[in-house]
């Protein structure tokens, strides 16, 4: 699991946005909740990339209903370290239906489209946050 230390010494001061990319989502998942374009961190993308390709080869992606954010300097909720989106390595979906502290309603087709992919999900956490998708480990 990376943590905000790991960040921290990867990539400096999040306010510094290093390793951040502009990325194009593929036209294909046009008609979904992601939006065209994602500012997320250069080592997440090809991870963002195969969990859109696990949603459509899985028919998961009517599953897919908001896309609540990735990139966003600031503490982790009730916290007061950085959170990984701070980096740009975590994304939140579903937000509305799956809030802090309660099971949410992903279904386990949908999240293995992400976990499958290499995140981790915030509803295995301690304190389940079933929004939440996080880069699992960096690859070099």
């Amino acid at each position: 699991m990376i943590t905000a230390k790991m960040c921290l010494d990867r990539y400096g001061s999040p306010v510094h946005e290093n390793n951040m990319m502009l990325w194009d989502v593929p036209e294909v998942m046009e008609r979904s909740a992601i939006p065209g374009r994602i500012y997320c961190n250069k080592d997440m993308q090809p991870a963002l990339a195969q969990a859109i390709v696990n949603l459509i080869v899985r028919n998961q992606v009517q599953n897919l209903k908001t896309w609540d954010g990735c990139f966003n300097i600031r503490s982790v909720r009730g916290g007061s370290s950085a959170s990984l989106h701070s980096w740009g390595i975590a994304v939140d979906v579903n937000a509305s239906w799956n809030s802090l502290g309660t099971e949410g309603n992903m279904t386990p087709e949908f999240v293995e489209c992400w976990t499958d992919a290499g995140f981790t999900w915030g509803g295995t956490f301690t304190r389940k946050d079933p929004m939440h998708f996080e880069l699992s480990s960096f690859k070099d």
